[in-house]
């Protein structure tokens, strides 16, 4: 057997993985006990890898529908009838007629959203969309607000760690693992600020927000830190710009009006602050999209960035500290065209000219059905299966029927591909060579980076995804646009601005580190805001249209914004929720990981249940306005009366058909998947 040492692609942690080929085939997949993160240990999702390459759900050859069926087609075919179809509705209806999505694989896998893009803008189109437009992007954005950069976690430094709308033992399970070791040796102070009572909560101070008030209490711990002369004073006076406002602004958030706002105590408000301010190496983590997907999300994002700058735990040990970063190739086409919401959402398209890539993916469905601003009539989904897992399934298919061409590239026949004209097989990452290792790492300070190394050679008839798109593009005359014809030379191109050669990362397969952390870097220049410092009021936030300061905005269908709403759905519904056997709707059809989580579930408390006479176990029904599913019931102590928590990902429970894309975020955008409406119903009573 030969050993191959690469990074796994499953998600964004990026972790060593040693994979074992006998005769061309994958046998074995361990950890890499050297590499810096998960030294050796493995994910649930990771230990399946074997059955997840060589699942029967495979996409093996080019299929096209005729009359409702796939029917087997060539690569050569298959370019030729989309590249045409392309070229004639560009004639048609223009450039921007064309929206391609790249699920949030394409996050972990660079080249499938690089080369996505490229296409795109070669095309002529601004219509480029993945889940940063629903998803991460605003933590990103409300952070470059606040210091002009992106500072992240560092919690292998802290001494007290604010686990906030964050359970890493199903979404970071390396995290989760260093936490419990720390809290062991008492290293380490934790607070846990959830929902749910998640495993981890036990080991320390919880607090329990009613969903979506998270703001309110993070305006209540800023009352707290400068009324009681807690926050750093010479940080405060030399770095940060609009404290005088900012104290005057929060002293209408004291700890008894977020108590009455969110359910939890004074006491425990004064508590945390108290323990936050005193506490040097302190930091802020939180969940990957979990506090974002609230009505309110980026001025909560916000929130974080103000309590950690007051406090002075910014570019510190243990606090939010700016990493190296590796500047790949830009593969970009410009397009002078806007993207989509550009006007609609300025904060999130247009803050200091930092124009995202990728367009408001929550007007993305609307366009396709109502043909406003412009008819967008083809769509290209890469690595994603939307029809299960963007918001609003209904109306993501309404959207499908007004089109003239939808095309899924993907290693499986997921829902998407039964629904497309065509449905073109990629290869897994096992199966290429491409950039790996980097976007968990520069996510938590780790200026560390390994080249992602091809296993095996692609399966049946599967393509690197690159080189589909690439391919396409020859077929429709944008050759000058793709020159690359390996992964080699992919992988060079990209890594050539980079600092860090393709060679450098051959020489040294369990990865390197390119750079060093630098503290209190605003010493030497500043933070790259207009002001030079810490913007905690933003005059470019008013500019555009937004609160300059972040308050606390009610979800949109709570009871306390719409009593009316609520005398029909008087609960609220949580989506999303993580759990480590999957990531969304990948690898639901391993045996192997169904038999360690068989099915989904709707956790609710206790006294939920009882109102509705459920029990454990049992198969109920979810309402909201949108829709309704059926699931079973999960009856448990360990969430908010109130409250009614579902995974996402599972096609017999899909819990996006109960999500409503017109209710977002005025100011990023964002559509709301946690905090909606809902109600329960027995299956044996309900219409």
């Amino acid at each position: 057997m030969e050993k191959i040492q690469t990074d796994c692609g499953l998600c964004i942690n990026c972790c060593g993985i040693d994979c074992y080929v006998e005769d061309g085939k994958l046998v074995k997949v361990e950890g890499t006990p050297e590499h810096w993160l998960n030294k050796g240990e493995l994910c649930a999702k990771a230990k399946f890898l074997v059955e997840g390459t060589y699942s029967p759900t495979r996409l093996k050859y080019p299929m096209k529908k005729v009359n409702g069926k796939f029917q087997r087609i060539s690569w050569d075919q298959a370019y030729e009838e989309i590249g045409s179809k392309l070229l004639e509705l560009k004639e048609k209806y223009g450039a921007r007629t064309l929206a391609t999505w790249t699920g949030s694989v394409g996050v972990e896998h660079f080249e499938m959203a690089a080369f996505n893009q490229r296409l795109a803008k070669a095309y002529g189109s601004p219509n480029f969309f993945n889940p940063e437009g629903i998803c991460f992007r605003t933590r990103i954005l409300a952070r470059q607000i606040t210091f002009g950069r992106y500072p992240v976690e560092q919690p292998r430094n802290a001494k007290l760690i604010i686990l906030w709308g964050h359970n890493p033992d199903a979404s970071y399970f390396v995290i989760g693992k260093e936490i419990r070791e720390r809290l062991e040796k008492k290293e380490v102070e934790l607070v846990v600020i959830d929902v749910r009572r998640i495993p981890l909560a036990k080991e320390g101070l919880f607090l329990q927000p009613r969903p979506g008030t998270d703001a309110a209490i993070a305006l209540a711990m800023m009352n707290t830190i400068i009324e009681e002369d807690l926050y750093d004073h010479e940080f405060v006076e030399k770095w940060t710009t609009g404290f005088d406002k900012l104290a005057e602004h929060v002293k209408k958030y004291t700890p008894e009006r977020a108590e009455e706002i969110s359910g939890v105590s004074a006491e425990e408000i004064r508590r945390v602050a108290r323990m936050f301010a005193n506490i040097k190496e302190a930091a802020i983590l939180e969940g990957v999209g979990h506090l974002n997907q609230y009505q309110n999300g980026l001025q909560t994002e916000r929130c974080f960035c103000i309590l950690m700058a007051i406090t002075g735990k910014i570019d510190r040990p243990g606090g939010w500290v700016t990493c190296p970063q590796i500047r790949l190739a830009d593969l970009r086409v410009k397009v002078e065209e806007k993207n989509l919401g550009y006007d609609e959402y300025p904060v999130f398209h247009q803050f200091n000219k930092r124009t995202p890539p990728y367009g408001s993916a929550s007007m993305m469905t609307e366009a396709m059905i109502t043909e406003k601003p412009y008819p967008i009539k083809a769509f290209i989904s890469s690595g994603s299966n939307p029809a299960l897992t963007f918001p609003d399934t209904g109306r993501f298919l309404e959207a499908l029927k007004n089109l003239e061409l939808f095309v899924s590239i993907d290693p499986y026949m997921t829902e998407t591909s039964r629904l497309a004209d065509y449905a073109l097989p990629a290869c897994t990452f096992i199966e290429e060579t491409g950039v790996g290792g980097f976007p968990y790492a520069i996510s938590h300070c780790v200026p560390y980076i390994m080249l992602r190394k091809k296993v095996i050679e692609p399966l049946y008839e599967s393509k690197p995804i690159w080189q589909i798109w690439s391919e396409l593009g020859h077929k429709m005359g944008y050759g000058e646009y793709f020159p690359w014809k390996t992964d080699e030379e992919v992988a060079k191109h990209l890594f050539s601005t980079s600092g860090v050669t393709y060679e450098q990362l051959v020489e040294h397969p369990e990865g390197l580190y390119f750079g060093e952390i630098e503290y209190e870097l605003f010493n030497r220049v500043g933070f790259a805001t207009n002001s030079k410092k810490v913007e905690l009021y933003s005059a470019e936030l008013e500019r555009l249209g937004a609160s300059g300061l972040p308050e606390h905005v009610e979800p949109e269908q709570s009871y306390v914004a719409n009593p009316e709403i609520a005398k029909e759905y008087p609960e609220t519904l949580l989506t999303g929720a993580r759990h480590q056997e999957y990531i969304g709707a990948q690898m639901h059809d391993v045996p192997g990981l169904r038999a360690l989580m068989t099915e989904p579930k709707a956790m609710i408390n206790i006294i939920t249940a009882k109102k509705y006479d459920i029990i454990d176990g049992e198969l109920i029904g979810v309402e909201t306005p949108r829709g309704r599913i059926k699931i079973k019931a999960q009856v448990t102590e360990d969430i908010r009366p109130g409250a009614v928590s579902i995974p996402h990902g599972w096609a017999q429970a899909n819990v996006n058909i109960l999500l409503d894309a017109k209710v977002r975020d005025a100011v990023s955008g964002y559509i709301t998947m946690r905090g909606n409406a809902c109600r329960l119903v027995k299956i044996d009573s309900s219409r």
